[in-house]
């Protein structure tokens, strides 16, 4: 069977290591993570200025360790954690921003109480809702002007947590009606199932009064019962009465009270502190599963964002170029990717070909340069001062020299097209490669080495989509201009042509010229519209799959241990993000091995 110790126990360590690693639940909307300090069951004392609460703690405890003094003493949160050791061991407490330090003098921790939230909060009685985190080890049984505004905000934080358990303070010489720490919990726990509510400055009511209606649940009746507790005078403070003798004096006064005396074994600040361990008990065993859930969950979100972020960088020069060789090859992969088909946007280069190229072709102006005027001209130009004989051959020539220069705008730009589509492929791989996020300066270096040899592909490129067109000009197909003379005969025969007498030098003649010239262009024009995208596709997405990044690792080799160490400076929020996660994997690692760690009841 799991003991009372071992479970409060383990809570508590859980809490430890929450603190250490910033993680206190009050100040959860800094904090970019669940908190496990939420999930944890806790007890916040809560109430009114001056109404007994540090008193109760200490009453609790069976020390007197808290600060004192007039106005608003207590400015941070007290994690207070009680931890029961061998009944022969000494008692103790120690600070968790003092670790192995273990204090004997009471007086000496009210004091650093009073220098840590000083530390924190400055001496101009300002609050932080920073914890100070202290704990006793002993072998005794029970162990500015907005700042009103402020300190309801900052313990609302801590309260209304579900898994909070509240003890609400009040004071029996006030109307229980007033109470701050009643109308806060009501607020937040208005079934009141976490609350505990504790009356005290009994013996100091007026007298004929006392406050039986409270304790006996008529006047405020709350779901557990009330807890009546007397705590030291201030004369008894000043006099530095013991603890031990003053909780026998409290069970005396409740024990030989005409008013309390029928309640006496409920009430008093042991009591108070068993009936809470008891319920902080049950509700611990309660939590465990839910709180286990929530571990092991967050363990497995945070592992695996830690291998989206990445590990650290070794300090190496060999394993810091090995790291950039991957990252480098992680884009690449990604982006062949894109070129093959297995992600968006290598189709692109396909529509270049199968529509824009095409278009281009069709939208060509030699209707203009192969019209009846500029065909005569040109013609004509080329004969000099001797007409042709029996075929124009040099005009042919010029009239199907000057058609296929206006190739060479269609080839480029099929070129740039092609080329536009690497650069916008190269951007989104990079955007893609999540193990490049963490490295906005070799994210820069990788794109501009890659934009660097793209645009070498595109003008090697763009030299041989050129030489295609000037190739077709340099040497035209011979069948084609042997062609020419039987097709002018059959022109001249009666039997095919209806003006056997026509002049050859007449319109009917040069509109054949731009007929044949308009055939040949249309043969040259389907040659091109398949040789072009093997030309584009050969010298750059060839090209570009197989060795887009080869001058990039050449000159990575040549760097020094600094300048691959410049290539791979983090950005700076992703360093926190990764520090923040890695705070947090360790403090849920830490709180399921607590857990494991326990003995649990079958």
């Amino acid at each position: 069977m799991t003991s009372m110790e071992s479970l409060i126990g383990l809570v508590n360590r859980i809490q430890q290591a929450c603190t250490v690693l910033g993680d206190y639940g009050g100040d959860a909307d800094n904090n970019a993570f669940s908190s496990l300090w939420e999930a944890l069951p806790s007890v916040a004392v809560v109430g009114g200025q001056s109404s007994g609460k540090s008193s109760v703690l200490e009453s609790i405890v069976g020390r007197d360790f808290l600060p004192r003094g007039s106005g608003i003493v207590t400015r941070r949160p007290l994690v207070l954690q009680l931890h029961k050791v061998d009944g022969k061991a000494k008692e103790y407490a120690e600070f968790l921003h003092m670790p192995g330090k273990k204090i004997t003098d009471y007086a000496f921790v009210r004091q650093e109480i009073q220098n840590e939230t000083d530390r924190v909060t400055g001496k101009t009685k300002q609050i932080s809702p920073v914890p100070i985190h202290l704990s006793i080890y002993s072998p005794h049984e029970g162990q500015p002007q907005t700042i009103v505004e402020d300190i309801e905000n900052m313990v609302r934080s801590y309260v209304e947590k579900p898994n909070c358990i509240i003890l609400a303070i009040s004071p029996a010489n006030q109307d229980i009606a007033t109470s701050d720490a009643i109308k806060l919990s009501k607020e937040v726990d208005p079934s009141g199932e976490r609350t505990f509510g504790v009356l005290t400055k009994l013996d100091l009511m007026d007298k004929g009064t006392n406050a039986l209606d409270v304790l006996e649940g008529r006047s405020y009746r709350l779901q557990h019962p009330w807890v009546g507790v007397v705590n030291r005078s201030q004369a008894d403070i000043n006099k530095n009465v013991d603890m031990i003798v003053a909780r026998r004096k409290e069970s005396e006064y409740f024990e030989t009270s005409p008013d309390y005396g029928h309640l006496a074994n409920k009430m008093g600040s042991v009591y108070l502190a068993k009936l809470l361990s008891q319920h902080l008990e049950s509700v611990i065993r309660a939590r465990i599963p839910s709180i286990t859930s929530l571990i092991n969950k967050t363990i497995e979100e945070l592992e695996s964002e830690m291998n989206q972020i990445g590990r650290p960088i070794a300090l190496d020069a060999g394993a810091q170029l090995y790291t950039i060789l991957e990252l480098c090859r992680a884009f690449d992969r990604i982006f062949k990717e894109h070129l093959d088909g297995g992600r968006a946007g290598g189709d692109k280069i396909y529509n270049v070909f199968d529509n824009q190229l095409p278009a281009a072709l069709r939208k060509l102006p030699f209707d203009r340069h192969l019209s009846l005027q500029n065909v005569r001209k040109v013609v004509s130009e080329a004969d000099g001062y001797q007409p042709h004989l029996i075929a124009p051959e040099q005009g042919y020539r010029r009239l199907i020299e000057g058609a296929l220069s206006y190739f060479r705008g269609p080839a480029e730009a099929s070129v740039d097209a092609v080329h536009f589509v690497l650069k916008e492929l190269v951007r989104k791989s990079i955007a893609e490669t999540q193990e490049l996020r963490r490295f906005p300066t070799l994210q820069a270096e990788l794109a501009a080495a890659t934009n660097e040899a793209l645009e070498r592909f595109r003008e090697e490129s763009k030299k041989t989509a050129i030489r295609l067109v000037d190739m077709e000009a340099s040497y035209l197909t011979v069948e084609f201009f042997r062609r020419l003379p039987q097709e002018m005969e059959k022109a001249g025969n009666p039997a095919n042509q209806a003006t056997p007498n026509e002049d050859r030098y007449g319109e009917g003649h040069y509109r054949r010229i731009g007929s044949n010239v308009t055939s040949y262009i249309g043969m040259v024009s389907d040659t091109l519209k398949n040789t072009i995208p093997k030309a584009v596709v050969f010298c750059q997405v060839r090209e570009a799959k197989l060795s887009l990044l080869n001058h990039f690792y050449t000159q990575i080799g040549k760097k020094e241990s600094k300048q691959l160490s410049q290539l791979l400076d983090e950005d700076p929020a992703l360093m926190e993000r990764r520090q923040q996660c890695a705070k947090r994997l360790e403090l849920y690692k830490a709180a399921r091995d607590e857990i494991d760690s326990v003995s649990w009841a079958r």
